[in-house]
């Protein structure tokens, strides 16, 4: 099917049209239809040549020649936003780039769920609390985390809000990328304060002694780091889940230099698992908009159901079109994935496949708190490697929840964070994320698989606290 047959009679609004899930129940549409009318005239958040720059380096993935590094908040917030937490977060971002990069000798691409990533779905519309029923918190672009009347009623007007807090943090992102801070020079000191006494530090800070090694050698030959661009500035993309279709349809732009509709609000969007029903609004709207698309698929995707969706979201089978993100949980990985990969590789779809070991292996501690733990987190990376090895396709990339805050949320690691710990520091207020020290360890986890992989031959999965 061609991408005009698919998309003939596609527009921004035509999802509106289509049936719908996981949406918030306005109680006021006239504020809300002025809302969506403001934020249509508002300057885009990022720019179609952007997008597709990131969809040429998802290409390169595709091809087995890059490795995917998405990642960032559960949900993004309005209290915490701040320059310190953005700060670092994008160098926690660098550490883990720079560890994969240089240890496994693969390019990197960096794509952070951030600016934008403020919308949650939620298995249930409503929440109780002894015997009062409100809606259930959808994020801070939805409504607030108290439990009252007037904080769990959505408010558009909180859109307002999502969009000056992107358009900041986009700022200052862009400022960190480009403006020196990325420079491999300082990759010392992208370490963090709380991780500097981490049984990992010692191996990052080698690792970075041995690349300052290496720039001085290159320095010694003449290259120079400040007169290389690609030395001293990165690349960085920003991506959200597709959730809140006014939100995106406001941001639907048309690009001057190709008649293409881009959604600006952010370089790549996704689907989650909960709205990737083929006939459904969430699908319906993305079909339509060039920039790159994530499909999360769980362990209820059956592979005939995966193709169709494949045909719809990209059907002239564009290299860094489309990324597939698995989120099949440790104990099924091994089970469900196999048979989806045969029937993509069968069809000759060329897919970034990615791994998301977060949303399958969330449990609740005896404590009550919604965790994650570490080593079921590293067994299904694992297990994700070694099926993609057994059927002959690319392990492309990875999809957290994390933070450079020093959370106690997820247990296990290298501190081996226990259920009682996770008091001490449990920030989020969705679900619980890496914190910088955890997210180090899988970083270099992820460099050994990713050396296994290239020389053609799998190993054993290091002990969780020694990575």
């Amino acid at each position: 099917m061609s991408r005009r047959t698919n998309s003939a009679k596609w527009s921004p609004d035509s999802w509106r049209d289509k049936p719908i899930v996981q949406v918030p129940d306005y109680p006021d549409r006239k504020v809300l239809g002025e809302v969506e009318a403001q934020l249509a005239s508002f300057p885009p958040l990022v720019f179609a040549g952007e997008a597709r720059n990131l969809k040429r380096a998802l290409a390169q993935v595709a091809a087995g020649d890059a490795f995917l590094l998405q990642g960032g908040d559960c949900a993004e917030s309005f209290a915490e936003h701040g320059a310190n937490n953005i700060r670092d977060f994008f160098r926690l971002f660098l550490q883990m780039a720079v560890v994969l990069t240089y240890a496994a000798a693969s390019p990197v691409v960096k794509v952070g769920r951030i600016a934008g990533q403020f919308a949650k779905p939620r298995s249930a519309p409503t929440e109780k609390r002894g015997g009062v029923e409100l809606p259930a918190y959808r994020g801070d672009i939805i409504n607030g985390t108290e439990f009252t009347v007037e904080a769990r009623t959505p408010d558009p007007r909180r859109q307002l809000e999502a969009y000056r807090q992107s358009a900041a943090t986009l700022n200052l992102l862009r400022a960190f990328a480009t403006g020196g801070y990325a420079n491999l020079s300082n990759a010392h000191q992208w370490m963090l304060s709380f991780v500097k006494d981490s049984p990992q530090s010692k191996r990052y800070q080698e690792l970075a002694t041995h690349l300052t090694e290496a720039l001085n050698f290159m320095r010694a030959c003449g290259i120079d780091p400040e007169v290389h661009p690609e030395m001293r500035t990165t690349d960085f993309f920003t991506s959200h889940e597709a959730l809140l279709l006014g939100y995106e349809q406001a941001f639907t732009r048309v690009d001057s230099t190709t008649g293409d509709w881009y959604c600006t609000s952010g370089h790549m969007l996704w689907i989650g698992d909960r709205t990737r029903q083929a006939d459904h609004a969430h699908v319906e709207f993305c079909r339509g908009i060039k920039n790159p698309l994530g499909l999360k698929t769980g362990p209820t995707q059956k592979p005939d159901e995966l193709l169709k969706l494949i045909d719809v979201l990209d059907p002239d089978n564009e290299p860094g079109r489309l990324t597939l993100i698995c989120r099949m949980g440790a104990d099924k990985a091994a089970d469900h994935l196999p048979q989806l990969l045969r029937a993509v590789k069968r069809e000759g779809r060329h897919v970034v496949w990615s791994c998301d070991p977060m949303h399958g292996n969330t449990v609740t501690s005896v404590t009550g708190y919604k965790t994650r733990p570490f080593d079921q987190i590293l067994k299904e990376v694992r297990t994700f490697f070694q099926v993609h090895t057994a059927e002959g396709t690319y392990a492309g990339g990875v999809h957290l929840e994390m933070t450079g805050q020093n959370v106690t949320e997820c247990t296990g690691g290298a501190r081996a964070i226990s259920e009682e710990d996770l008091n001490d520091r449990y920030h989020t207020v969705c679900d619980p994320r890496l914190n910088a020290e955890q997210s180090l360890d899988l970083a270099f986890l992820l460099a050994d698989l990713l050396k296994s992989e290239r020389q053609g031959k799998a190993k054993p999965l290091p002990a969780v606290a020694g990575l």
